[in-house]
This record gives structure tokens, sequence and C-alpha cells, in this order.
């Protein structure tokens, strides 16, 4: 496993993030709890910065994303959102899917990798397309 980065995270987007994750945790299911442990892990290590000062390249929420599969080459645009937002069929990430946690907080250049049912995936981030910061978007 690759050695773990500094990943970078708005302070909007903790904070909608840790209000997702502590619903989650009142509703207590139990299904996803390792992936919501990695998504609290990855939170907690990220350094936090206000909207206005993140780094246009940096993955945050409501960003698109040019990927390439380091396995296969194939290059996928991916849009990280919130649950209720996500849509398989259109590219729509969840950040509780393993893929969104993977990206939130890297930027353009980095490889992510996470645990597939088929073995570790690896993208290289080629190019952040749209951040809603960068675009002025605070709202998103």
């Amino acid at each position: 496993m690759q050695k773990k980065k500094t990943i970078y995270v708005t302070q909007s987007d903790m904070n909608r993030l840790e209000k997702l994750l502590e619903l989650l945790e009142e509703q207590g299911d139990g299904r996803d709890q390792e992936h919501l442990l990695q998504l609290e892990e990855e939170l907690h290590r990220a350094k936090v910065v206000a909207p206005q000062n993140i780094h246009p390249e940096v993955v945050t929420m409501n960003s698109k994303v040019r990927t390439k599969d380091l396995n296969t080459g194939k290059e996928t645009i991916y849009h990280l959102v919130f649950p209720g937002d996500a849509d398989a069929a259109n590219h729509k990430v969840s950040i509780l899917a393993p893929i969104g946690t993977a990206l939130i907080g890297f930027k353009a250049g980095d490889i992510v990798e996470w645990k597939a049912p088929a073995g570790m995936k690896q993208l290289k981030i080629e190019e952040v397309l749209y951040q809603p910061e960068a675009a002025g978007d605070f709202h998103l």
C-alpha cells in the first residue's frame, strides 16, 4: 500500500462530511462499516483549509476529474458527489464509495489506490476538470 500522502479538504466539505458520518453512525445498520471507518481515517489525516484557499487542482466535493486506470489505461471522468446524488450510469460517484473516498483531497498528478473485490485498483488523477471552489461556487 502506498505511503499516506497529505490530503486537503475544505472546511465546508469537512463539516458536511462529518455530519454525514454522524448520521450514518446513528442509523448504525452495520453496512459498509469498514468503508465508513476508511473515510473517517482519511478525514482525520486531512489538512483542513478555507474554501477560498484550496488549490484549484485538489479534488473537493462536487469536483469533476479525468482519471486513468493504471491497470487498463482506460480514461474516465468522475464527478464526486454526496450519496443522494450518486448515479453510476453518469459516473457520479458517492464519497461513500471506495473510489470516492480514494479521490477526496488528492490533486491532479496523484495516484490513488483502494481495495476492490477484484484486487487493488489504481487511478491517476490526470486533471481536475471542475472544482466548485475554483469556479467560485462556494455553495456546492
